[in-house]
């Protein structure tokens, strides 16, 4: 299994028993994308520090993406009424989901296209 990056480790971290956190939210479509974004901004930066080759292809994400993460994360907490522990559990659904496949990349136009819509 391929790993986590680090800022979507610290932030699944940072929420004590989210890993045991019985069921998933009920999220809006939109908070789930917001979701899926930050999570593959998350895994595409860590492969880029890594020098993955096929990360290259997209822009540096380390500080847009990580922005995008945490602002999307607070956007979805306070609209959703999630607590930090909800979250991040969302957060890790997203990001294992993302690792099956090609997934991370089909997933990439969307997600820089919706990066490129918030000014960041």
């Amino acid at each position: 299994m391929k790993r986590i990056p680090v800022i979507l480790a610290a932030a699944l971290l940072a929420a004590p028993g989210a890993a045991q956190v019985a069921a998933a939210p009920r999220l809006s479509l939109e908070h789930r994308m917001l979701l899926r974004c930050s999570a593959a901004f998350a895994l595409v930066a860590h492969r880029q520090e890594t020098g993955d080759a096929s990360a290259q292809q997209y822009p540096p994400l380390k500080e847009r993406g990580s922005e995008y993460f945490v602002r999307a994360s607070a956007r979805v907490m306070d609209e959703a009424g999630l607590d930090r522990d909800a979250v991040s559990a969302a957060l890790r659904t997203e990001a294992e989901s993302l690792l099956v496949g090609d997934t991370l990349a089909a997933i990439m136009p969307v997600c820089l296209s919706a990066l490129d819509a918030t000014g960041l």
